[in-house]
């Protein structure tokens, strides 16, 4: 096992409160129980993405505080445009979780810089980091590589949203230079992963306002620098099963990691609150091999000879000691990876396209595609 295991995170995307009964804070309340019961055990932290409260007021911000008393599990949160809507984040800041942006927190050696998007703009769909923000961040980044850590960015938007062309260049200079593995967003209002060769960006689902798809929320890996993402919908049963490395080949980062091949590493993690009975890897048709469980509950991994071939599956199946199974499959090999032209953009011009076995219709459903502000 590794020493510190993979990081292991849930996003809710944007809230969008507004009343107790909305439909948006009942299905809050729901995932937040959810996350409370199942995945505890498992998740090294939470993260709001910004859009908390619709229209940035104290009364919908108090709705929030009020329902993450639900989870014990560390919480993070930042600023979206509509926690601008009052003109500041004074609304914001008065959440018992807020706190002051830019942040850095390390988990399980990875070092997570939390920014704000919102906070120098003039309000909605501004978006700056500020040059005092910016110089923060090289600061940490340089720090980071210093120590050798990995680096996972949460921010609003993609760097390409900045409204200042000078901002997005410099942030994504600074995003190159360093082993940003991901940056995390919101704001899309869609499930949506793109990957510049270098960093992976992913964006979660808006929780309320939702154009496609159920309602529900990601959980996402960080790995020995392995990114991994799959979107948990609600209603969908446990056992949960992420793999986190070794890598799809559509989150495989061409810059940093070398192709899967010959004695590989295969983890997973089992989530759920019922403990898995057993749990076994199987590359493409062969027969499947047990997995050995982390003295911890937390991880199961195996070694793998894995061979370089075109087309090349790999399934984790669990199953609970109810009996009920779980399953996460991945492709590990694309004959058709090294014509991919990468731009490298900080924008969605790296998309992956649809992935619906980890919860991505490819549908671009909502309004900011459409042109809107939300």
């Amino acid at each position: 096992m590794t020493t510190h295991g993979p990081l292991l995170f849930a996003h809710l995307g944007d809230l969008h409160i507004t009343s107790a009964n909305s439909q948006n804070y009942l299905d809050f309340l729901s995932i937040l129980v959810q996350l409370e019961t199942d995945c505890r055990s498992y998740a090294d932290f939470i993260v709001l993405p910004g859009d908390n409260a619709d229209d940035g007021l104290p009364e919908q911000y108090e709705l929030v505080a009020t329902a993450l008393k639900l989870v014990s599990s560390p919480l993070y949160v930042i600023t979206g445009d509509h926690d601008m809507a009052s003109g500041n984040l004074d609304a914001f800041y008065s959440l018992p979780i807020a706190k002051t942006l830019p942040l850095a927190v390390t988990v399980r050696a990875v070092q997570c810089l939390f920014l704000d998007m919102s906070g120098e703009g003039a309000g909605g769909p501004d978006f700056r980091l500020g040059k005092e923000q910016l110089a923060w961040l090289s600061d940490q980044l340089v720090q980071s590589a210093a120590q050798g850590e990995t680096v996972v960015v949460f921010m609003h938007t993609y760097p390409a949203d900045c409204t200042d062309a000078q901002e997005t260049t410099m942030l994504n200079q600074l995003i190159a230079r360093h082993s940003v593995v991901l940056v995390d967003i919101g704001h899309t209002h869609y499930n949506e992963l793109a990957n510049d060769g270098h960093t992976i960006f992913a964006a979660t689902r808006s929780t309320g306002q939702i154009e496609e798809g159920p309602v529900g929320y990601s959980l996402v890996s960080i790995d020995e620098g392995t990114v991994s993402w799959r979107f948990k919908a609600l209603h969908d049963a446990f056992p949960f099963v992420l793999i986190t490395t070794p890598a799809d080949y559509r989150l495989w980062r061409e810059d940093e990691q070398p192709r899967v091949g010959g004695t590989t590493v295969v983890r997973a993690v089992v989530l759920g609150k019922q403990p898995a009975r057993y749990v076994t890897c199987q590359l493409n048709q062969n027969t499947p091999v047990p997995m050995t469980c982390s003295p911890d509950g937390r991880v199961w991994e195996i070694e793998l000879d894995v061979p370089q071939q075109p087309v090349l599956t790999l399934t984790v199946e669990a199953t609970d000691n109810r009996g009920r199974p779980g399953r996460h499959t991945i492709d590990l090999a694309n004959p058709f990876l090294s014509t991919i032209i990468r731009h490298k953009q900080g924008s969605d011009a790296d998309l992956i396209g649809a992935w619906l076995q980890n919860g991505i219709p490819g549908t671009q459903l909502g309004p900011n595609r459409n042109g809107g502000a939300s």
